[in-house]
């Protein structure tokens, strides 16, 4: 049964308390140390305790009258000033435990200069994070639940229609399972990279090759793929024997990765270029679509972890082919995760049509710090 309007239910209880509080009274804030603060407390107090008990003498009040006087008004003081100079960290309680109730919302007020105040703003900065990342755990097993719901629900539909008799088994029927399979294959895929993105570094096993070479079967593979599409793919590389030492397995993601982002953005029968260059001692690989594009507001934070086209309002940066639009958002994060294995960066180059990815990595391995290396078989 729902409360009446004047009931106190829920947080309202602990809310209603606030009005018989104390007020908090700060006047030591602007000190930068709690020990200054504490003997200012304890100078302050000496002092008027002493005064009250020489005006209490200078009035012909003896000491049975004046000192008690002088301890209690004295008392009143300290615990005026120490509740001021306390109350961030019964704020701190209060905030902990309904963090432990599941409610990352409440901060801590930190007005303070000493170390209970910076303390303060230290939890307040890390209930943000919490927040924040509350809300992307709750994004994300609702966007994965919604990606693998439907890959599923399609595949037992067509396998129970083939086993009711109501569909052949014909290879168009077949194929069409296939490809919802290999949807569910893919997702598992971004979910494991995601794994190692949250252990940290991985192990790279370093190999020389031919950037032509690689770009060319990486466009060829894509094509196959997205062939629905119609979409030509350019791959340009200068000069043509161009070679860099890297993770093979791990840049094949990255450029998979921006292709499958390319492609979903591509109008029909548009042009997917790859492209590869040197500058000085590193090799330049981008790849550019001729769709809508980025904002230049947006391009810093399409490579953020589970940051989603709709959630940032970009009609360019959704997830990955074969993820729903405004999805998981895993892809370009695990992008700038393996290239930041190698030691290099990427980013969202200016154009003046579509979107243009550009990944810059040494042309001789040199792994970003704490990353191991394995050689090749």
């Amino acid at each position: 049964m729902d409360p009446a309007p004047g009931d106190d239910a829920g947080p309202a209880a602990p809310r209603r308390k606030e009005h018989h509080r104390l007020p908090d009274v700060r006047p030591l804030d602007p000190l930068r140390s709690l020990k200054t603060k504490l003997g200012v407390l304890v100078v302050a107090t000496v002092t008027f305790a002493v005064l009250i008990t020489w005006i209490g003498l200078q009035n012909e009040l003896g000491p049975t009258r004046t000192l008690p006087l002088a301890i209690f008004l004295s008392l009143v003081i300290v615990q005026l000033l120490a509740r001021g100079m306390t109350s961030p960290l019964r704020d701190m309680t209060a905030a902990v435990q309904a963090m432990a109730a599941g409610d990352y919302s409440i901060r801590v007020r930190a007005t303070s200069r000493d170390e209970v105040g910076q303390l303060a703003e230290a939890f307040n900065v890390m209930a943000a994070d919490l927040d924040a990342s509350d809300r992307v755990r709750r994004e994300l097993i609702a966007n994965v639940s919604h990606e693998l719901r439907t890959p599923v629900a399609a595949l037992q539909a067509q396998l129970e229609n083939m086993v009711d008799g109501v569909t052949e088994p014909t290879p168009s029927a077949l194929e069409l399972s296939l490809e919802q399979t290999e949807r569910l294959t893919r997702l598992v895929t971004y979910l494991l990279d995601l794994s190692r993105v949250e252990a940290g570094a991985s192990a790279l096993v370093l190999s020389e090759f031919s950037v032509g070479d690689f770009l060319e079967e990486s466009a060829q593979a894509m094509s196959m793929v997205d062939a629905a599409k119609g979409l030509s793919y350019v791959v340009d590389v200068t000069p043509p024997d161009l070679a860099m030492e890297a993770d093979v397995e791990r840049l094949r993601q990255v450029v998979t990765n921006l292709l499958q982002n390319a492609i979903r953005h591509s109008p029909h029968g548009g042009t997917v270029r790859l492209d590869a260059y040197p500058v000085d001692d590193d090799v330049v690989l981008e790849v550019s679509d001729e769709g809508p594009g980025i904002a230049p507001e947006d391009r810093g934070r399409i490579f953020e972890r589970f940051a989603s086209g709709a959630a940032a309002g970009r009609p360019h940066a959704a997830p990955p082919s074969g993820m729903a639009s405004g999805g998981t958002g895993i892809g370009l994060a695990i992008v700038r995760w393996a290239v930041d294995l190698h030691g290099g960066h990427v980013e969202v180059a200016d154009t003046d049509r579509g979107a243009t990815m550009r990944v810059t990595l040494p042309a001789q391995a040199r792994p970003a710090p704490g990353v191991t290396t394995e050689p090749s078989d």
